[in-house]
């Protein structure tokens, strides 16, 4: 545990089986969620379109999404038999013990019914092209380590962090809202997108040998510690580019570059990326970057707000 991690503090204290149910959501990956519908929601109000209740919709649809993903990767990675006593890093309850796999599913289950019970509402504010998003969505929370097909075992689990927890993310939120979707929102999704891929990328090169072992073929076993990093680097500095060329190409607020400020938060797990062998070494470079993604996010999303004044 990290005494200095607001998330795991919570977690700590409170009672027993709640604690366990926590250690299985992972409140700390939620910002991965919330900050592509605050980016979303801050370019809708800098257009003039928001929409408070479409907006508060999208946040809970995309909270219980990555809710419902990660009790879907603790169950499935156990039973597929990738996550071990070898494994290195924040407690699976499943491969703990702590929790009947068959009950995490079951959670599972009943989080993604929530989401789709979201989604219904968000369908009667956006129509058909949120029917197909919200479909994509509940399928790939699943098939992300489940199904005949997992996504993360094949090496595509990056293109999906990308593709949901960016593009679709914030190009969902700006749509029920502002019923439009201009290039420059997805421009936007796209640099959140990178930011969260970089933590998967910061987990995968922690469980590259665990992942090896185990059959598991992440882009990070695919590639190797070497380009692994080098793909690391990538992401944050096109997420630095996004901003600069939104003001530059797309006209957005000067204020946006707030966003561009917050990636000097990423200097120490970036250096943990660069040297760290040690998979213990990595474990603090998740939470770094993923406090990256929250500072990111919430200050491109103030950017937009303060331009639209």
């Amino acid at each position: 545990m990290n005494p200095s991690d607001p998330a795991e503090q919570a977690a700590e204290a409170a009672p027993p089986r709640l604690r366990v149910w926590l250690m299985a959501i992972r409140p700390r990956t939620l910002s991965a969620a919330a900050a592509p519908v605050l980016i979303g929601t801050g370019y809708a109000a800098w257009r003039g379109a928001l929409a408070p209740l479409p907006a508060a919709a999208a946040l809970v649809g995309a909270l219980l999404i990555q809710i419902a993903t990660n009790l879907a990767n603790d169950y499935y990675d156990f039973v597929r038999g990738s996550d071990t006593e070898a494994r290195v890093g924040p407690t699976r309850v499943t491969q703990a013990g702590l929790v009947e796999p068959e009950r995490v599913r079951r959670v599972m289950l009943g989080v993604l019914a929530a989401a789709f019970l979201v989604g219904v509402y968000l369908v009667g504010v956006g129509g058909w092209p949120i029917v197909w998003v919200g479909l994509a969505s509940l399928v790939c929370a699943v098939a992300y380590t489940g199904g005949p097909f997992p996504l993360a075992y094949h090496g595509l689990g990056d293109l999906f962090v990308f593709v949901f927890f960016g593009l679709v993310a914030v190009g969902g939120t700006v749509w029920v809202q502002a019923l439009a979707l201009p290039a420059d929102a997805l421009w936007a999704g796209a640099g959140i997108g990178a930011l969260n891929t970089m933590i998967l990328v910061a987990n995968n090169l922690r469980d590259i040998d665990t992942d090896r072992a185990a059959g598991k073929r992440t882009l990070a076993v695919r590639l190797g510690r070497h380009g692994t990093r080098a793909e690391y680097v990538l992401l944050l500095a096109f997420a630095l580019a996004v901003p600069l060329v939104g003001v530059a190409r797309f006209a957005w607020p000067p204020t946006t570059l707030l966003a561009a400020a917050a990636l000097v938060s990423a200097r120490d797990p970036l250096v943990r990326v660069l040297r760290a062998d040690d998979p213990r070494a990595l474990i603090p470079a998740l939470g770094g970057t993923a406090r990256v993604v929250t500072l990111y996010g919430g200050l491109l999303a103030l950017g937009f707000v303060l331009g639209g004044r």
